[in-house]
C-alpha cells in the first residue's frame, strides 16, 4: 500500500526542483536588475561573429544600472577589446571561451598616445589594445570556469616600443614620435589605474606579451587562475595590496609570475604589500600545461620563474612569498636596477626541479631606466629559505650580487638544500666574473663557485646550507668578494679532491660556527 505522505513529499520535491531549474534557466535568458546575459545582447558564440560589441553593451547596460554579472554561457566568443567599467562582474561560465579575434579584423583598440619618452617597452606603455581592458575602475571582477584563448594576440610590441622611444631610451630627442600605431592586439587582460580587483578561476592560453597585466591597481586579488603562455603570465607592476594564490603558470619564452615597478604611470609608484601563496611556475611547451603532458622546452632551457624586475624604478617593499613550486624553469629572482629599494621581503618554502639555471639570483645594477635617477639601486633586509632544488645548472647555484657603491645589506639564506649538475673546471673557478654595470640584470656564464657567489654585500648570513653535486666539480663551494658581515652556520658541501671548499676575497667580519667542511678557511679572512 502505497504512502500517500511520502507520495505528496515526492511531488513536493520534484515541483521544488522544476521550479529551481526554471528559475536557473530564466536566469541565464532574460536580464534583470544584476544579471545580463550577453546573447540577450546579440551575442552569438559561434566562435565566427565578433561577438566583443554585444558584450559591450551588456557591459553598459549593467554599468548604466549601477553594476552587475555580465554572463557569458557556454560557447566561444570572438572578440576584440571588451570593455570593463565599475561594479561590473564578468562571469565566463564552464564551457565559455573568450577567442581572440585575428588582427586582420582591427578589432583591438588603438593605443593610447604616449608623450615623450617612455622608460620601458610598448607592452607596459600601451594599454587600450588589449583583449579585455579597463582603466580608473572600481570593484571589477572577472571569474568563472571558462577560458581566454588568446593564440591570435601578438607575443611582441612592434612599432609600440619604437612609437614609445624604448629602444632609444638613453636619446630623448628621438624618442616620443606621433607614430600612428597599428591596432595590435598583444594582451589577454589588461587593467590600469583600478581597485578592488578580483580576478578568478579562469583558464589563459596564448595572452600575448601579457597574460595578464595590472598596472597602478591597489586591492588586487588573483586566485586560482590558470596561465599557459607565450611571453610573460602575469606582471603585477606599481600595484599595492596584492593577494597573488593558488595559480598554476607555465610560460616557457618569458617571465611566470613578474612583480614590476616600471615607470609606467610616469612617475615612481613602489609595489608593495603583496603576498604571494601556493603557486606554481614552469617553463614546459606552451600548451602542455592544459593538456597535460608538461614536455620541457626543446632546447631545455625553459624560462618561467617568478622574478622581481627587471623594471623597478620605484621598487619593492613589504613582501611575502610562500609555498611556491618551480618545475623545468629558472630560479628565483630579485632585480632591482633602475635606482629603485627592494626591502623587507620574506620568502619562504619554494621547492624547484630541473632547474636549468640559477637556483636563487640577487642583484642590484645601475642600468638607471628612468628620468633623473639620483640614488642606486638597493637591496636590503631579505630572508629567503627553506629552499629546495635539483638538477641545478652547471654556472651555479646561488648568485648574488651587489654594487660596490651600494652593497646589498641584511640579506639571510637559510635551511637551503640544492643539488647542482657540477662539473666545473679549475680555469673556471679562477675566473672572476664582471661588474653588471649598466647591463640587463642577467647572470652570464660561469660562475666561480658553484653553490654561492656572492660580491658586494654588507651582512650575509648563510644557515643550514647543503651543496651536492652530481658530478665531480672543480670549483670551491662558495665564493665570497667585497663581503663585510659574513656569518655561516652549519654549512655542508661535497667538495672535489685537492678543492678548497670555500674562497674568501676582501672578506671581513667573518663567524662561522658548526661546519666542519670550511675547517680550512683562512684566518686572515676571519
Amino acid at each position: 500500500m502505497k504512502n500517500p505522505f511520502a507520495s505528496s513529499c515526492l511531488l513536493l520535491s520534484a515541483l521544488l526542483l522544476s521550479q529551481t531549474v526554471l528559475q536557473s534557466a530564466s536566469a541565464a535568458d532574460t536580464p534583470d536588475k544584476s544579471f545580463y546575459n550577453v546573447r540577450n545582447y546579440g551575442a552569438v558564440g559561434d566562435g565566427k561573429n565578433l561577438d566583443s560589441p554585444a558584450i559591450d553593451k551588456a557591459i553598459e547596460a549593467a554599468a548604466a544600472a549601477g553594476g552587475g554579472t555580465v554572463y557569458l554561457p557556454a560557447g566561444t566568443y570572438l572578440s576584440g577589446t571588451i570593455h570593463l567599467a565599475s561594479n561590473i562582474h564578468l562571469l565566463i561560465d564552464m564551457g565559455a571561451t573568450i577567442l581572440a579575434a585575428p588582427q586582420n579584423m582591427n578589432a583591438y583598440d588603438e593605443p593610447e598616445h604616449w608623450e615623450g619618452t617612455a622608460y620601458q617597452d610598448g607592452g607596459h606603455t600601451y594599454f587600450r589594445n588589449s583583449l579585455i581592458y579597463g582603466e580608473g575602475l572600481t570593484n571589477i571582477s572577472i571569474t568563472g570556469e571558462g577560458m581566454i584563448n588568446g593564440s591570435a594576440l601578438t607575443a611582441g610590441d612592434g612599432q609600440q616600443d619604437t612609437a614609445s622611444g624604448f629602444k632609444n631610451w638613453e636619446h630623448p630627442s628621438d624618442a616620443g614620435k606621433d607614430i600612428h600605431l597599428a591596432r595590435l592586439g598583444n594582451k589577454a587582460i589588461a587593467l590600469k589605474l583600478c581597485r578592488n580587483v578580483i580576478l578568478r578561476d579562469i583558464t589563459i592560453l596564448r595572452g600575448g606579451h601579457f597574460a595578464i597585466l595590472t598596472t597602478g591597481c591597489d586591492n588586487l586579488t588573483v586566485d586560482n587562475v590558470t596561465m599557459d603562455t607565450n611571453r610573460d603570465g602575469i606582471d603585477i607592476d606599481c600595484c599595492r595590496n596584492v593577494m597573488v594564490s593558488n595559480c598554476r603558470i607555465n610560460s616557457p619564452n618569458d617571465d611566470g609570475l613578474c612583480p614590476k615597478s616600471s615607470f609606467a604611470l610616469g612617475r615612481n609608484v613602489i609595489t608593495e604589500n603583496m603576498t604571494i601563496v601556493n603557486c606554481t611556475v614552469s617553463g614546459f611547451e606552451v600548451g602542455t600545461l592544459l593538456d597535460g603532458t608538461m614536455k620541457p622546452k626543446a632546447n631545455g632551457n625553459g624560462n618561467g620563474r617568478l622574478k622581481f624586475g627587471t623594471e623597478a624604478n620605484g621598487g619593492f617593499r613589504n613582501v611575502t612569498v610562500a609555498n611556491c613550486v618551480f618545475r623545468s624553469c629558472r630560479g628565483l629572482a630579485l632585480e632591482e636596477v633602475d635606482g629603485g629599494i627592494l626591502e623587507n621581503i620574506n620568502i619562504n618554502n619554494i621547492t624547484m626541479m630541473d632547474v636549468p639555471s640559477y637556483a636563487i639570483y640577487v642583484t642590484t645594477g645601475k642600468r638607471n631606466r628612468g628620468p633623473d635617477v639620483k640614488e642606486p639601486s638597493r637591496i636590503r633586509n631579505v630572508l629567503i629559505s627553506n629552499v629546495t632544488a635539483d638538477g641545478v645548472s652547471a654556472n651555479s647555484g646561488i648568485q648574488i650580487f651587489g654594487l660596490p657603491e651600494q652593497p646589498i645589506e641584511g640579506l639571510r639564506l637559510e635551511n637551503i638544500h640544492l643539488i647542482c649538475k657540477g662539473g666545473g673546471t679549475e680555469e673556471q673557478a679562477a675566473r672572476t666574473p664582471p661588474e653588471l654595470g649598466t647591463g640587463y640584470p642577467e647572470p652570464k656564464g660561469v660562475m666561480p663557485g658553484y653553490g654561492v657567489f656572492a660580491r658586494h654585500v654588507h651582512g650575509l648570513e648563510l644557515a643550514n646550507i647543503t651543496l651536492e653535486v652530481q658530478k665531480e666539480d672543480k670549483r670551491p663551494a662558495m665564493v665570497c668578494s667585497d663581503v663585510d658581515g659574513l656569518e655561516v652556520d652549519n654549512f655542508k658541501a661535497q667538495i672535489g679532491d685537492g678543492v678548497a671548499a670555500a674562497k674568501l676575497d676582501d672578506v671581513k667580519n667573518v663567524v662561522i660556527r658548526n661546519s666542519p667542511v670550511l675547517k680550512d678557511v683562512s684566518a686572515e679572512a676571519k
